[in-house]
């Protein structure tokens, strides 16, 4: 081997060694996996190709030669995950915490700008202490050039996000520009301003796990769309959420063989909702009874819950779906859920992939707190979503669509293509109670029996309004099925949708309620 291949050689080697093994070994204490590891994890074996191992930071006061590192604290490059090329980036928190710098960002950004080029997903691994300080305002320029890409690259090629360590101040806001984060319980969290600042500003005592950890992003503030166990189970979830969606937004989302019977029917689905109105069921159930079999890949489980969103398939293919909970505040929409089923029916437009609602929805919560937050402009949100998709639309009303809800989830007057209803359904402006108390409030003024009055009266409305039959009448229900033939309905339903063109009116972009 000549001088200089193995001079070559050894620099490779050195790259390799990251931060050290000191710096390793502290990282595998903490319960963290390296860069490297990741990257082995998530990709297909021997798939990874390494772009710009030999990189440095740039020379800077105060950046000694002892601490540029090759690699710079990121490791970049390309891969396959099921035979499917992805772009990737992975921090390395051995070296220098993972921090940001001008190199370290220029690397993130050129996988950024091929992939778009090339219509591939890009995988972001963080784990990162934030801007290089030494490196003063070079470091945020860094953040902003990726922030850049990343509003670039929404809508056009799939971006995910797994946070793995720490992602604090500007971090943030690359995730949260992405398509999907994943978190990892215990060891990994995000906040804008970290317990000290806090306790510093606000007087409140908080660790780091309460104000920003995975348990917090997935249930309270919708930050995170899922919580792994262990970074393990989040490399599992990107494989699995990939397998959903398509490489860029002019390709059709995957299909896989299907051994399910189309025409599969439910005897189980014509008794699952309860006889009295008031009484929940898990819509869960009625999902999983009509997909693929264990098809279906929940998104935002913990957040929201009220709502239900995520993925299964029919036929093999990819379908998004979007259904009201009954078993969580009746199913009722709020500010919560409103944000996440708009978002959830955004990705979905963006990516070709078609919608599947499934709808049970005594309307929107009521209450001087939802009012005084923006009810109103948040629950448009979830209408524009559904007003603006252009890809194939099929409701099924199983239960309650009562008010405004019944427009706003998938209704044939926002473009629903196809929408059914079950024998069970309820389509009114609201649920008996109210309505009579409005309609015939002289009535029961006068009635000798008001209690009694009532309960005739309810029963009457309930007999002539709440039922599918008036909207079928006019065409707004296409069809009132029997509930153990819906899968077969929908299989039947996105063929017969298969190349349908919608467009929207020529716009730079409309200006969504936000």
């Amino acid at each position: 081997m000549s001088t200089k291949q193995e001079h070559l050689k050894k620099l490779k080697e050195l790259a390799y060694q990251g931060g050290g093994q000191t710096r390793i070994e502290s990282q595998h204490r903490k319960g963290k996996l390296t860069a490297r590891e990741r990257i082995d994890l998530l990709l297909d074996p021997g798939s990874f190709q390494e772009l710009d191992l030999l990189v440095r930071a740039r020379p800077f006061e105060g950046n000694g030669e002892t601490e540029r590192y090759y690699t710079d604290g990121v490791i970049t490059g390309w891969g396959t995950i099921q035979g499917r090329t992805v772009f990737l980036f992975s921090q390395d928190f051995t070296i220098q915490g993972g921090s940001l710098s001008e190199a370290h960002g220029a690397k993130i950004c050129k996988v950024m700008d091929m992939a778009m080029k090339l219509g591939v997903p890009v995988i972001g691994l963080n784990d990162s202490g934030g801007a290089r300080v030494q490196e003063g305002v070079v470091s945020l320029g860094a953040y902003a050039d990726i922030f850049l890409r990343n509003t670039l690259a929404s809508g056009l090629i799939p971006q995910i996000s797994a946070i793995l360590g720490p992602c604090a101040g500007g971090a943030v806001y690359s995730p949260a520009i992405t398509d999907f984060t994943i978190m990892v319980k215990h060891t990994s969290y995000m906040f804008v301003t970290g317990p000290k600042v806090v306790k510093t500003v606000t007087h409140e005592d908080v660790s780091s796990e309460e104000l920003g950890g995975a348990e917090t992003h997935a249930t309270k503030s919708g930050v995170a769309h899922f919580a792994a166990n262990n970074e393990i189970e989040a490399m599992e979830m990107i494989k699995k959420l990939l397998s959903y969606i398509p490489s860029n937004n002019r390709e059709d989302p995957p299909t896989v063989t299907c051994n399910d019977p189309i025409t599969r029917e439910e005897p189980a689905l014509d008794t699952i909702i309860p006889e009295n109105p008031n009484k929940p069921y898990d819509m869960r159930d009625v999902i999983n009874l009509i997909v693929d079999k264990d098809s279906f890949f929940e998104v935002h489980e913990l957040f929201a819950p009220n709502i239900i969103v995520g993925f299964a398939r029919l036929e093999g293919k990819s379908v998004g779906i979007i259904a009201n909970q009954p078993s969580v505040l009746a199913g009722v929409l709020d500010i919560d859920s409103s944000r996440k089923g708009a978002r959830f029916v955004r990705f979905c437009d963006c990516f070709n992939i078609p919608l599947l609602v499934f709808e049970d929805v005594p309307g929107f919560l009521p209450g001087t707190d939802q009012e005084w937050r923006g009810i109103i402009t948040n629950g448009a949100k979830l209408l524009y979503a559904f007003c603006e998709a252009t890809v194939p639309k099929i409701t099924v009303i199983t239960r309650k669509a009562y008010g405004g809800a019944y427009d706003v989830m998938n209704s044939k007057h926002i473009r629903g293509d196809l929408n059914f209803a079950w024998p069970t359904a309820e389509i009114a402006v609201m649920g008996a109670q109210g309505a009579v108390e409005i309609i015939y409030h002289k009535d029961l003024k006068n009635a000798a029996d008001p209690e009694k009055r009532m309960q005739e009266l309810e029963q009457m409305y309930i007999s002539k309004f709440s039922n599918p039959y008036i909207a079928a009448e006019r065409g707004y229900i296409d069809d009132v099925i029997e509930p153990r033939t819906t899968r077969a309905k929908l299989i039947y339903g996105f063929r017969l949708l298969e190349n349908k063109v919608d467009k929207n009116p020529p716009k730079k972009h409309g200006n969504i309620p936000l």
